[in-house]
């Protein structure tokens, strides 16, 4: 195994256990038809075996942005959310802005490893991505940038395993029940 071949595994032997997962898709461009990031995260996660709570597309902006994320915290009926869109370096991109504020922890190692495995499909263009994760409320959050190819590596490479409760060592799932402790 070198650096840029992960760990764990997947025990196939067991049964996942389903996250409900929110896709928000960021643009001030893109609709329900044009929404192809947004369509291949629904396609993967259901694909993956977990739930699509729900998918939706709100513009660059702040404001409706922290909004939509605040209102499927506060549901309970979202275990994770994974936004596309909006991680760039533009004027427009704001996801990171509209996200950080809210997060009760930072995900600091999201943003390492999805630049590695990025880093891999299109060289030093990963440092254009701000993506970044962490908690909110007790709900996963993970911001990728708007391209397929992102979206495409985030999930794969990175997202999907952790919220897999089959893979080991260890995951996200099985944390869970525990992110709200005092």
């Amino acid at each position: 195994m070198n650096a840029l071949s992960p760990g764990g595994r997947v025990d196939e032997s067991q049964t996942i256990k389903p996250v409900r997962i929110a896709v928000l898709t960021v643009s001030d461009t893109r609709d329900e038809e044009s929404d192809t990031s947004g369509h291949v995260l629904a396609e993967r996660i259901t694909g993956a075996g977990h739930e699509l709570a729900d998918k939706t597309i709100v513009r660059d902006d702040v404001a409706q942005i922290r909004e939509q994320i605040k209102a499927w915290v506060a549901s309970g009926s979202v275990d994770a959310i994974i936004t596309t869109g909006g991680t760039g370096i533009t004027g427009r991109d704001v996801t990171p802005e509209a996200v950080e504020p809210l997060f009760d922890k930072k995900i600091d190692g999201f943003s390492v490893i999805f630049h590695l495995v990025s880093y891999q499909s299109v060289g030093l263009s990963t440092l254009q991505s701000r993506a970044t994760a962490g908690i909110v409320g007790g709900v996963f959050v993970f911001c990728l940038p708007g391209s397929n190819g992102a979206v495409k590596d985030g999930w794969d490479k990175v997202i999907s395993a952790q919220l897999d409760s089959r893979h080991g060592p260890c995951n996200m799932v099985e944390l869970m029940p525990r992110l709200l402790e005092q």
